[in-house]
């Protein structure tokens, strides 16, 4: 079984947050000033370098104002 960080459902994960992030008109560094992070972070959450906990999942998705229901039915 591959890694998680490198699955198929992953790159979904990310691919639908990164979506959302543009779908909300924000940039890296917006995002990352939201999040009291330096603007690598969000670009090494995007690029898969850096896996996403739950905690940060959370906090993406209030700023994208997208529901876990969406994410979890991109997955399926």
């Amino acid at each position: 079984m591959p890694k998680s960080v490198h699955s198929r459902k992953y790159k979904r994960l990310v691919d639908c947050l990164k979506g959302a992030r543009i779908a909300a008109d924000l940039t890296q560094a917006d995002v990352a000033k939201a999040l009291k992070r330096p603007q690598s972070f969000v670009s090494k959450c995007e690029s898969r370098e850096r896996r996403i906990d739950f905690i940060e999942l959370l906090d993406f998705c209030r700023l994208y104002n997208l529901s876990l229901d969406a994410i979890l039915h991109e997955l399926e």
